[in-house]
Parts: C-alpha cells; structure tokens; sequence
C-alpha cells in the first residue's frame, strides 16, 4: 500500500493566526501522516502474516485507530490548503452562489458557519457539498473519523481543536480565531474542491 509524504505550505504571515501556531500545527499534522504510514505498513504485516481477521482485537485495533489517524492527516491538508496570507472576499463565483443559495444568502452562511465553529468542544467546523442535493451544509466533525458524511466533499475545512489557535487566544476567544481563520480563507481552493 502506497505512503504519504508531508506537504508543506508556506503560510507565515497570516492575519491573527501566529507562525508559532503555524509550526506547533504542522508538526502536528506531520505526526498524523507519520502514524499513518505506520499503521499503514502494521496492517500490511498483520495481513501477510494471516492475522487480518476481525476476531484478532490488535488487527482490530489498528484499521480503527486508522480513521483517526489519517482523518487526521487529511483534514489538515483541507485545513491548511484552504488559507492564504493573500485573501480576498468572497464576492462572486460558483462557491458564492452556491452558499447563497443552499442558506438563502451568502450572509447568512457564513453566520451559520461561525455558529457551528464556535459551538463548546474540540473538532472541524466544515461546509460539505452534497453531490445528491446538489447543496452545501455546514457540520461539526468531532475526533476526525466521527462525524464525517458518507459521499459529502469538504469544501470550507476549519480545524476548532485548541492547538489551533491556543497560542494565540484564550479558549474563550474561539470567535476571534474564528474571525482570523475567515480573514485568510483561500476561497479560489475552496471552491476547487466542488465538481
């Protein structure tokens, strides 16, 4: 089974989002891929050595510990592609409308979204596009694998773990990591991902 390489971005400079925070963060995520690959290569040994079977609780225990894992890893690669030091508005376009149109507004949207990112607790504020509806709802993805929606495509990724932005603000200032996450919002990436 194929490995994963970390991806690296350059994103220094962000409005309100600290490169302190930038670097704890990568080399969070860089543990994600790291763990991933290694159950990737345990799984592999368990089924050569014939031990793949759901009765074995370490086999078991290792394709779970896999959906956070690499849930993990991947997130973060939705979460960093999806900021830019060099934002702009989002004013126009595709994504644009379609926000607009599966909330009534584009306004009312983004309310929404910071609604379900400021919400108590740790996971991902995310806007998934729904290929069946042909629309986008925002939902909360707490610890990576649970919460995630079968066939939906992430298409705003916001990371609302603590590590995320505890170096920068209090706990109680999620609404100001918030705002500062919107201010850098790579919206040409986001609206990429819709097919």
């Amino acid at each position: 089974m194929k490995t994963y390489t970390p991806k690296k971005w350059d994103l220094a400079g962000l409005q309100g989002i600290s490169d302190a925070t930038l670097e704890m963060h990568f080399g969070l995520y860089e543990g994600y891929v790291k763990n991933t690959n290694t159950l990737i290569e345990l799984t592999s040994e368990a089924r050569k050595a014939g031990e793949a079977a759901g009765s074995n609780p370490k086999f078991a225990e290792l394709v779970r510990r896999m959906g956070w894992e690499f849930n993990g890893m991947r997130l973060h690669e939705y979460y960093f592609d999806n900021l830019t030091k060099n934002a702009n508005e989002l004013k126009s376009g595709k994504l644009y409308e379609m926000l607009g149109t599966s909330y009534g507004d584009f306004e009312s949207w983004k309310k929404d979204f910071f609604a379900v990112g400021g919400m108590r607790g740790v996971g991902w504020a995310i806007a998934f596009y729904d290929p069946a509806a042909k629309q986008i709802s925002n939902h909360w993805v707490e610890q990576h694998q649970n919460g995630n929606l079968a066939g939906f495509i992430p298409i705003v990724v916001m990371d609302c773990w603590e590590h995320a932005f505890i170096k920068d603000y209090k706990p109680s200032e999620r609404g100001k990591y918030i705002e500062s996450f919107y201010a850098n919002l790579n919206w040409q990436a986001c609206e990429s991902r819709l097919p």
